[in-house]
């Protein structure tokens, strides 16, 4: 048996197991023994019957001392058994498992986890989990399941699996040897039938350091890739009169990042920069300057957007820098006359050209696309930028984000790019003053809102829901607090909704009728987190704060503090668990967007705090690289070695590793693998 054998070669499963196996998006036999335990059911801390609580979740000792009769319903049958420790009993009940029911035999002693119900007097544990007090394994997998799979099925398949097939170590043994790594059969053996806890983290610390090495392969290889020369050489042109232009002068950030820029713009190879900065610290004023450097060299820029909103801002902002220079910018959009815009763009009429998604689009031909920046990164897939590139001959390429990521982590994530970062803030510009309330606060909010609307300035209202649910009756939703608010407290004052389910003309009305002062109050979703700049704009209270990512409030906090007027930003949320607790009091203490990201990459895990899938960042399986940084920083300069004596990895003991590149990224012809 083989690791890519189809899973239906293992005892007991057949086409329907292999369907339910399936949606857990497992194919084959490897896949299996890499569909690694979610946590695990620890009996080794047990409690005394006597102590056991009502409403305890506990471990406790008992031998079988009694199976009773099974009662039959229409809808079920329940198992009964009693178990003794010697110091209290304790009634256990399973539900239609006849299977768990009968595992138990009488006389014999077992270990149970599980909920305690009942009372003192008679205490009651339903379903618990369980194993022979004399097993080896006190670390009991749970995984991930699905509909017609349980932890004993999965267990038995992967033992099954263990026994039969063929595993092969990727690493080469001296690599093993100098990390002192667990070999790959082992670990994998303890990572889903741990003897120890000791033994589980040798596995896991195999595991991980073998994925994190994969990423940081497979990211080097796209970067060396992107090493190659390109026709598109820039030479050395003044920017003095683009910043003779500027009514503000600069920040040093902003400048050493353009000049990091152009120096890759004139090396002979593309340039691939990830330029990184917080809210507001001005990113479009360096794509301004390198557009203007690339149109000075006769090339033709591309600027690529996630939303209508946020290109056609970034249209207006380049057009003010750049059209009083000569420089002609054009807006394509999924709303745009097609036709005359991409006249312009083939004949290079418009040699800068803003955008969403339509840039990609087969119609679309660059005379001369020297420079591809994209905004919002986390918005675009990997293949969305390079499909944007392929447009042009081997074209520079910015990718811009304002979601800080913390350092450790952008390496991992953009190990396929440069980066620079603005870490310096614009002069003149006034903290926002950030407050954590609950909902009792609300009246006294709204007169604040209230008040400053009368003062002439203008305020957000953000919703977690575009409509009510009844999953979520207790959220609020931005259509009935629209309608609601508009009859109540805010019906003398222009109000406006904005959400992603409203057709774009309709989004355009309401945002133009924001931005011109029209409209007062926007009350919206998420819609309006990245890019909107409105500087009236001066409260932006968040409903449900709960609902948001620490770097998605930073983010729609952002939204406001962009003029000269004192801003605030208030979280309403009446969740009291210690989590949200920590969130707040981490959006109330500070405004660094970095610190914030490192916070809620503690708080939330890499996988929620990305998306791996919109990022383009393959699938961690056990790798964490918020607790693996040591792991990340080991095997990044390991990767460096490897490629420095191995640039392609075509050396016979890198075989195996150059094989888990592949699998990794999913995308083996990109590195030549077959």
């Amino acid at each position: 048996m083989q690791e890519n054998d189809s899973i239906t070669v293992l005892k007991g499963v057949g086409g329907k197991r292999a369907e339910n196996y399936a949606n857990l998006g497992i194919y084959t036999v490897g896949d299996l023994l890499r569909f690694y335990p979610r946590d695990y059911t620890d009996f080794t801390q047990t409690t005394p019957m006597n102590e056991l609580m009502p409403d305890d979740t506990a471990v406790f000792r008992g031998t079988v001392i009694r199976r009773l009769n099974p009662y039959y319903s229409q809808r079920y049958t329940i198992f009964k058994a009693v178990v003794s420790d010697g110091t209290d009993n304790v009634l256990i009940t399973f539900f239609n498992s006849k299977y768990s029911f009968d595992s138990l035999i009488k006389g014999k002693e077992y270990l149970f986890s599980g909920k305690i119900k009942g009372n003192i007097l008679a205490k009651e544990c339903s379903s618990p989990a369980f194993i022979p007090a004399d097993s080896k394994n006190v670390l009991v997998p749970k995984y991930h399941l699905t509909e017609g799979l349980s932890a004993n099925i999965v267990a038995c398949n992967v033992r099954d699996a263990f026994s039969n097939c063929s595993i092969a170590d990727a690493l080469p043994d001296d690599m093993i040897s100098r990390y002192e790594l667990m070999p790959y059969r082992d670990a994998l053996k303890s990572v889903h039938f741990p003897e120890s806890r000791g033994s589980l983290e040798k596995a896991r610390r195999r595991l991980a350091f073998e994925e994190l090495l994969t990423l940081q392969l497979g990211m080097k290889l796209m970067k060396s890739l992107n090493r190659r020369t390109t026709p598109v050489v820039m030479k050395d042109v003044s920017l003095d009169d683009f910043f003779g232009t500027l009514k503000f002068t600069p920040t040093g950030a902003q400048m050493r990042s353009v000049n990091e820029c152009i120096a890759d713009m004139k090396s002979g190879s593309p340039m691939n920069r990830l330029l990184q900065g917080d809210v507001g610290s001005g990113k479009t004023l360096v794509a301004a300057a390198l557009c203007c450097f690339a149109a000075r060299n006769g090339c033709q820029s591309a600027l690529m957007a996630p939303t209508e909103i946020l290109a056609k801002q970034h249209y207006e902002t380049l057009s003010a820098f750049l059209e009083p220079l000569g420089i002609s910018v054009a807006l394509l959009t999924g709303s745009t006359v097609k036709k005359p815009a991409y006249e312009a763009i083939e004949k290079g009429f418009a040699e800068v050209i803003v955008g969403t998604h339509a840039l990609i689009q087969s119609g679309v031909n660059f005379r001369k696309l020297g420079l591809v920046i994209t905004d919002e990164q986390h918005r675009f897939g990997v293949r969305q930028r390079t499909v944007l590139s392929s447009k042009g001959n081997a074209p520079h390429t910015l990718v811009m984000s304002a979601t800080p990521i913390p350092r450790t982590l952008a390496f991992a994530i953009y190990g396929d790019l440069d980066v620079s970062v603005l870490d310096e803030m614009p002069k003149g510009r006034i903290p926002i003053r950030t407050y954590g309330v609950d909902s009792g606060y609300r009246e006294r909010i709204f007169r604040f809102i209230i008040k400053y609307i009368n003062n002439g300035f203008q305020a957000y209202i953000v919703c977690p829901f575009v409509e009510k649910s009844e999953a979520m009756a207790d959220k609020r939703s931005a259509s009935e607090y629209f309608e609601e608010l508009k009859k109540t407290w805010f019906s003398d004052i222009p109000i406006g909704l904005l959400h992603g389910k409203m057709k774009q003309a309709e989004k355009d009305r309401v945002m133009a009728g924001f931005k011109s002062g029209d409209i007062k109050l926007l009350v919206a979703t998420t819609v309006i987190e990245v890019g909107i700049d409105v500087p009236n704009a001066v409260i932006i209270v968040i409903e449900n704060a709960e609902q948001f990512g620490l770097s998605q409030l930073h983010q729609l906090r952002g939204r406001v503090g962009r003029g000269s007027e004192q801003s605030h930003c208030i979280l309403i949320t009446d969740s009291t668990s210690d989590y949200t607790k920590a969130r707040m009091d981490i959006m109330v203490r500070t405004s660094d967007g970095f610190e914030i990201a490192n916070e809620d990459l503690k708080l939330r895990g890499p996988g929620s705090f990305f998306g791996a899938a919109q990022h383009g960042l393959p699938e961690m399986k056990i790798a964490d690289m918020s607790s693996d940084v040591l792991l990340l920083h080991e095997t990044g300069q390991l990767a460096e070695e490897l490629l420095a004596e191995d640039p392609k990895l075509t050396a016979p003991e890198n075989a195996g590793i150059r094989r888990l590149v592949g699998d990794l990224f999913r995308e083996r012809e990109i590195f030549g693998i077959n």
